[in-house]
Protein backbone atom coordinates (compact mmCIF):
# COMPACT_ATOMS: atom_id res chain seq x y z
CA UNK A 1 0.00 0.00 0.00
CA UNK A 2 0.97 3.82 -0.68
CA UNK A 3 2.78 5.15 2.06
CA UNK A 4 0.52 7.79 3.26
CA UNK A 5 2.46 11.01 4.36
CA UNK A 6 1.19 14.69 5.53
CA UNK A 7 1.68 17.55 2.47
CA UNK A 8 4.71 19.33 2.74
CA UNK A 9 5.34 21.92 5.10
CA UNK A 10 7.58 25.33 5.22
CA UNK A 11 11.28 24.80 5.95
CA UNK A 12 10.98 20.95 4.18
CA UNK A 13 12.97 20.72 0.94
CA UNK A 14 11.61 21.79 -2.29
CA UNK A 15 12.21 21.33 -5.51
CA UNK A 16 12.23 24.13 -7.88
CA UNK A 17 8.57 23.93 -9.37
CA UNK A 18 7.02 24.53 -5.68
CA UNK A 19 4.97 27.66 -5.26
CA UNK A 20 6.19 30.55 -3.04
CA UNK A 21 4.93 29.67 1.11
CA UNK A 22 1.38 31.75 0.87
CA UNK A 23 0.72 30.85 -2.90
CA UNK A 24 1.47 26.75 -1.48
CA UNK A 25 -0.51 27.93 1.69
CA UNK A 26 -3.74 29.27 -0.19
CA UNK A 27 -3.50 26.21 -3.51
CA UNK A 28 -3.56 23.51 -0.26
CA UNK A 29 -6.47 25.15 0.87
CA UNK A 30 -8.14 25.23 -2.38
CA UNK A 31 -7.62 21.49 -2.66
CA UNK A 32 -8.62 20.25 0.92
CA UNK A 33 -12.46 22.42 0.06
CA UNK A 34 -12.80 20.32 -3.07
CA UNK A 35 -11.24 17.25 -2.02
CA UNK A 36 -13.75 17.21 1.10
CA UNK A 37 -16.71 17.62 -1.03
CA UNK A 38 -15.39 14.99 -3.45
CA UNK A 39 -14.85 12.07 -0.95
CA UNK A 40 -17.42 12.95 1.34
CA UNK A 41 -19.60 12.40 -1.91
CA UNK A 42 -17.81 9.58 -3.64
CA UNK A 43 -16.00 8.31 -1.29
CA UNK A 44 -12.12 7.27 -1.58
CA UNK A 45 -12.64 4.97 -4.10
CA UNK A 46 -14.84 7.41 -6.63
CA UNK A 47 -13.02 10.08 -5.75
CA UNK A 48 -10.67 11.40 -8.60
CA UNK A 49 -7.65 13.41 -8.72
CA UNK A 50 -8.24 14.30 -11.91
CA UNK A 51 -11.54 16.16 -11.13
CA UNK A 52 -9.93 17.56 -8.14
CA UNK A 53 -7.11 19.05 -9.76
CA UNK A 54 -9.39 20.48 -12.90
CA UNK A 55 -12.02 21.70 -10.25
CA UNK A 56 -9.19 23.82 -8.08
CA UNK A 57 -7.45 24.82 -11.30
CA UNK A 58 -4.13 23.03 -10.55
CA UNK A 59 -2.43 19.82 -11.65
CA UNK A 60 -1.86 16.19 -10.65
CA UNK A 61 1.34 16.92 -10.31
CA UNK A 62 0.87 19.48 -7.73
CA UNK A 63 -1.71 17.33 -5.95
CA UNK A 64 0.81 15.01 -5.53
CA UNK A 65 3.81 16.87 -4.84
CA UNK A 66 1.61 18.24 -1.52
CA UNK A 67 -0.18 15.42 -0.40
CA UNK A 68 2.22 12.53 -2.27
CA UNK A 69 -1.02 9.85 -3.03
CA UNK A 70 -4.73 9.58 -3.23
CA UNK A 71 -4.98 7.94 -0.22
CA UNK A 72 -2.47 11.07 1.53
CA UNK A 73 -4.91 13.28 0.58
CA UNK A 74 -7.99 11.49 1.94
CA UNK A 75 -5.97 11.08 5.45
CA UNK A 76 -5.31 14.59 5.14
CA UNK A 77 -9.00 15.53 4.42
CA UNK A 78 -10.13 13.39 7.16
CA UNK A 79 -7.70 15.16 10.13
CA UNK A 80 -8.72 18.22 8.99
CA UNK A 81 -12.05 16.91 9.38
CA UNK A 82 -11.68 16.52 13.42
CA UNK A 83 -9.46 19.64 13.63
CA UNK A 84 -12.81 21.26 11.97
CA UNK A 85 -14.86 20.65 14.86
CA UNK A 86 -12.30 20.02 17.96
CA UNK A 87 -11.22 23.77 17.33
CA UNK A 88 -14.33 25.38 17.37
CA UNK A 89 -15.26 23.13 20.38
CA UNK A 90 -11.93 24.62 22.57
CA UNK A 91 -13.64 28.44 21.99
CA UNK A 92 -16.64 27.15 23.73
CA UNK A 93 -15.00 28.44 27.43
CA UNK A 94 -16.87 25.41 28.78
CA UNK A 95 -14.64 25.75 32.07
CA UNK A 96 -16.63 28.51 33.29
CA UNK A 97 -19.51 28.08 32.87
CA UNK A 98 -21.74 25.93 35.50
CA UNK A 99 -21.29 21.74 34.90
CA UNK A 100 -25.43 21.05 33.99
CA UNK A 101 -25.28 24.52 31.69
CA UNK A 102 -21.31 23.76 30.39
CA UNK A 103 -23.04 19.87 29.53
CA UNK A 104 -25.56 21.53 27.51
CA UNK A 105 -23.46 24.07 25.44
CA UNK A 106 -21.20 20.93 24.54
CA UNK A 107 -24.08 18.36 23.59
CA UNK A 108 -25.61 21.10 21.70
CA UNK A 109 -22.82 22.41 19.65
CA UNK A 110 -22.27 18.72 18.94
CA UNK A 111 -25.53 18.68 17.37
CA UNK A 112 -25.58 21.77 15.36
CA UNK A 113 -22.12 21.64 14.06
CA UNK A 114 -22.90 17.77 12.91
CA UNK A 115 -26.13 19.35 11.35
CA UNK A 116 -24.20 21.85 9.92
CA UNK A 117 -21.57 20.03 8.06
CA UNK A 118 -22.67 17.04 6.97
CA UNK A 119 -19.87 16.27 5.00
CA UNK A 120 -18.45 15.43 8.10
CA UNK A 121 -20.61 12.95 8.82
CA UNK A 122 -20.40 11.51 5.45
CA UNK A 123 -16.38 11.20 5.62
CA UNK A 124 -16.69 9.66 9.24
CA UNK A 125 -19.40 7.07 7.58
CA UNK A 126 -16.94 6.23 4.43
CA UNK A 127 -14.10 5.65 6.47
CA UNK A 128 -16.03 3.40 8.88
CA UNK A 129 -16.85 1.30 5.51
CA UNK A 130 -13.16 0.97 5.71
CA UNK A 131 -13.15 -0.12 8.89
CA UNK A 132 -10.83 2.68 9.99
CA UNK A 133 -7.87 1.62 8.00
CA UNK A 134 -6.40 4.94 6.84
CA UNK A 135 -7.39 6.84 10.36
CA UNK A 136 -5.01 4.39 12.40
CA UNK A 137 -2.12 5.58 9.58
CA UNK A 138 -2.52 9.01 11.16
CA UNK A 139 0.11 10.15 13.51
CA UNK A 140 -2.39 13.08 14.80
CA UNK A 141 -6.09 11.52 15.17
CA UNK A 142 -5.59 10.56 18.58
CA UNK A 143 -4.09 13.65 20.18
CA UNK A 144 -6.19 15.42 18.09
CA UNK A 145 -9.12 14.19 19.58
CA UNK A 146 -7.96 13.93 23.17
CA UNK A 147 -9.39 17.81 24.26
CA UNK A 148 -12.70 16.26 23.38
CA UNK A 149 -12.16 14.29 26.03
CA UNK A 150 -10.83 16.53 28.61
CA UNK A 151 -13.29 18.57 28.45
CA UNK A 152 -16.10 16.06 29.19
CA UNK A 153 -14.14 14.85 31.82
CA UNK A 154 -13.57 18.27 33.45
CA UNK A 155 -17.35 18.99 33.00
CA UNK A 156 -18.29 15.26 34.61
CA UNK A 157 -15.62 16.42 37.57
CA UNK A 158 -16.94 19.75 38.47
CA UNK A 159 -20.53 18.16 38.72
CA UNK A 160 -19.25 15.33 41.07
CA UNK A 161 -17.54 18.07 43.35
CA UNK A 162 -20.77 19.83 43.16
CA UNK A 163 -23.09 17.03 43.87
CA UNK A 164 -24.77 17.20 40.38
CA UNK A 165 -23.73 14.43 38.71
CA UNK A 166 -23.95 10.80 39.90
CA UNK A 167 -20.71 8.79 40.23
CA UNK A 168 -19.79 5.79 38.10
CA UNK A 169 -19.62 7.37 34.51
CA UNK A 170 -16.73 7.22 32.03
CA UNK A 171 -16.19 10.21 29.36
CA UNK A 172 -15.48 8.46 26.57
CA UNK A 173 -18.58 6.85 27.07
CA UNK A 174 -20.95 9.94 27.23
CA UNK A 175 -18.46 11.18 24.87
CA UNK A 176 -19.80 8.29 22.37
CA UNK A 177 -23.59 8.89 23.17
CA UNK A 178 -23.50 12.66 22.37
CA UNK A 179 -21.86 11.96 19.21
CA UNK A 180 -24.39 8.93 18.45
CA UNK A 181 -27.47 11.05 19.41
CA UNK A 182 -25.72 13.84 17.04
CA UNK A 183 -24.86 11.85 14.36
CA UNK A 184 -28.27 9.82 13.61
CA UNK A 185 -29.86 12.97 12.98
CA UNK A 186 -27.86 13.79 9.89
CA UNK A 187 -27.01 10.39 8.95
CA UNK A 188 -30.28 8.19 8.90
CA UNK A 189 -32.44 12.06 7.92
CA UNK A 190 -33.43 9.97 4.39
CA UNK A 191 -34.94 7.43 5.69
CA UNK A 192 -36.13 8.41 8.95
CA UNK A 193 -38.23 10.81 6.74
CA UNK A 194 -39.43 8.49 4.14
CA UNK A 195 -40.08 5.56 7.11
CA UNK A 196 -42.55 7.45 8.98
CA UNK A 197 -43.35 10.49 6.46
CA UNK A 198 -41.99 13.26 9.20
CA UNK A 199 -39.28 16.05 7.33
CA UNK A 200 -36.83 15.58 10.25
CA UNK A 201 -35.22 18.48 8.78
CA UNK A 202 -37.98 20.87 9.23
CA UNK A 203 -36.84 23.62 11.96
CA UNK A 204 -39.34 22.93 14.39
CA UNK A 205 -38.39 19.18 14.61
CA UNK A 206 -34.40 20.16 14.59
CA UNK A 207 -35.25 22.16 17.46
CA UNK A 208 -37.41 19.97 19.38
CA UNK A 209 -34.85 17.11 18.73
CA UNK A 210 -32.07 19.38 19.61
CA UNK A 211 -33.53 19.51 23.29
CA UNK A 212 -34.37 15.89 23.65
CA UNK A 213 -30.75 15.08 22.99
CA UNK A 214 -29.84 17.50 25.64
CA UNK A 215 -32.28 16.41 27.93
CA UNK A 216 -31.09 12.76 27.63
CA UNK A 217 -27.68 13.39 28.26
CA UNK A 218 -27.94 15.71 31.37
CA UNK A 219 -31.09 13.73 32.99
CA UNK A 220 -28.65 10.22 32.50
CA UNK A 221 -26.27 11.94 34.07
CA UNK A 222 -28.22 13.99 37.18
CA UNK A 223 -27.34 12.39 40.01
CA UNK A 224 -31.19 12.01 41.09
CA UNK A 225 -31.90 9.67 38.66
CA UNK A 226 -30.90 5.77 39.05
CA UNK A 227 -30.48 3.77 36.52
CA UNK A 228 -29.86 0.31 38.38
Amino acid sequence: MTEIQSPARDGEARDSAAAPSSEAERSIADIMAVATAEFAEKGLAGARIDEIAERTRTSKRMIYYYFKSKEGLYLAVLEEAYHGIRAIEATLDLEHLPPRQALRALVGFTFDYQRANPDFIRLVMNENMHKGEYLKKSANIRALNAPAIDALRDIYRRGLEEGVFREGLDPIDLHTSISALSFFNVSNQHTFSIIFDRDVTAEEHVARRRKNVEDMVLGYMLKQNSFS
